[in-house]
């Protein structure tokens, strides 16, 4: 499925993906400044998380909870990540071991540790407001 959108439809794409991706673990393929981060913080809004917070690339790893304190949303930032072996010293398997959903920035950082079973968009860039989505 492909989707064009500008941000302010984010919205909407944020509700449509959740509604039709085959598994809660998200991995974002996209080139720097195209918005996966923006997209990201769309969907946790949707699920109804308190803070919607920012990237998480200086921490890593952002957790989002709903109003009843209850665990909603992992979001990781792999962009830093000079070994993907560094994943594991973050715990990232436990992370996966949950049930909740996970979204995954720069996942092709540690490729060997994505679930095989897991939901893949990639976005390009198709000029300064517009992108392309692509959800697998």
């Amino acid at each position: 499925m492909t989707l064009r959108y500008i941000e302010n439809e984010l919205p909407h794409i944020a509700k449509h993906i959740l509604a039709n991706v085959s598994n809660k673990t998200i991995c974002f393929y996209a080139p720097m400044g195209a918005g996966k981060t923006t997209l990201i913080k769309s969907m946790v809004k949707e699920l109804g998380a308190i803070d919607t917070g920012s990237s998480p690339t200086f921490g890593i790893v952002n957790e989002y909870q709903g109003l009843n304190g209850d665990i909603l949303a992992y979001h990781f930032d792999f962009y830093r990540l000079n070994d993907e072996l560094e994943a594991l010293d973050l715990g990232f398997e436990e992370y996966l071991d949950q049930d909740v959903w996970i979204f995954i920035e720069w996942p092709e950082k540690i490729s060997s540790f994505i679930p095989v079973d897991a939901s893949e968009i990639r976005i390009e860039i198709v000029d300064a407001n517009t992108r392309e989505l692509t959800l697998f």
